[in-house]
């Protein structure tokens, strides 16, 4: 695993579905006239027999990717998250998810990585697609999760839905280590605080941990790709090695992460308690800066710090996060 500030890469995801498709004939690629935007142009330029643009019809191109895993392909959708999940939920429950059909759904910019408003900020798309029966949730972290994770969901059975950071993505860990959808990733241990987070927010909690432990709070760090079906004993046996339990994500606190996080606890039973950190059941306004947005809505890693500094009851003002700058080509956590 690197260290920030870490190195980006651009289209990770788009190499990887073509390298897959390359290598899977049954593997069809549809864009909801974002085809650029979803780094599919590379898929649409290089098979074009095997692509189709279906425009700004988001409900209509999940009836049409049903209809052709019916017949034995493969689909692979995209657009942004809000409008893969929000928009056509009626047809993917009914058209993909109800006949548990195997469509790969791709929604890029989830949570606030958007300059959009509310209308395209995606902060309930894992709550819609957690309450799909059957639909598997992959929230990866960074470029070499996206490179990774087409092929690590082609033959997992019935419907998936995968959440991607839009444009240049930290690498942050090596290209060796596999994306696992079945275990979640134990990147530090500590008996003070257990920080679990998903996707794009593993960044800014990693930066938290070396803060918290600089100050004397030994941190446990768990990354999980997958929030359904949830790594559960993973999340259990880290919450008994901390006092309390941080959940991390760029989303609601309402059906995210942290819902499945508490919901793991509270079922094995476990006294940890539980902070959420995520937004605070709100809609979510747009900003070009990605910074300014983290930190309004308490996403920030200085907000990580401030959440675990206060539940563990520490006395006098959390340390101050110390974040690396990022030169031209790399990403620091915000």
């Amino acid at each position: 695993m690197r260290s920030a500030p870490y190195p980006t890469r651009s289209k990770a995801y788009g190499h990887g579905l073509l390298a897959l498709a390359r290598r899977r004939a049954e593997v069809v690629c549809l864009s909801g006239d974002l085809t650029r935007q979803c780094e599919v142009d590379l898929f649409q330029d290089a098979l074009p027999d095997r692509f189709i643009h279906a425009g700004m019809a988001e409900a209509h191109m999940m009836g049409m990717a049903g209809a052709l895993a019916r017949r034995g392909h493969i689909p692979f959708v995209h657009t942004f998250g809000v409008f893969a999940t929000r928009r056509p939920f009626d047809q993917i429950v009914n058209a993909i998810g109800y006949p548990r059909l195997p469509v790969r759904i791709i929604g890029f910019m989830p949570g606030v990585s958007s300059p959009g408003g509310p209308s395209h900020q995606a902060v309930d798309d894992m709550a819609l697609m957690r309450a799909v029966p059957g639909m598997t949730v992959v929230d990866v972290a960074d470029a070499v999760e996206a490179a990774q994770v087409a092929a690590a969901v082609v033959d997992v059975p019935g419907p998936v839905y995968v959440r991607l950071r839009r444009g240049d993505t930290p690498v942050v860990f090596d290209d060796a280590d596999p994306l696992d959808l079945h275990h979640a990733r134990l990147l530090r241990q500590g008996d003070a605080v257990a920080l679990i987070s998903a996707g794009m927010m593993l960044p800014a909690v990693l930066a938290a941990a070396d803060t918290l432990d600089a100050a004397g709070m030994a941190t446990t760090v768990l990354h999980v790709p997958v929030v359904k079906p949830l790594d559960a004993a993973s999340v259990v046996a880290a919450a008994a090695r901390a006092q309390v339990v941080l959940s991390v994500e760029n989303h609601s606190i309402v059906g995210g992460l942290g819902s499945a996080v508490a919901e793991a606890l509270a079922e094995a039973g476990s006294g940890r308690r539980l902070v959420r950190v995520g937004l605070a059941d709100t809609y979510a306004e747009g900003a070009r800066d990605a910074a300014h947005l983290f930190t309004k809505y308490g996403l920030s890693t200085q907000a990580v710090v401030d959440a675990a500094w206060v539940a563990l009851g520490r006395g006098g003002p959390p340390p101050a996060a110390a974040l690396p700058p990022a030169e031209v080509g790399e990403y620091a956590p915000v």
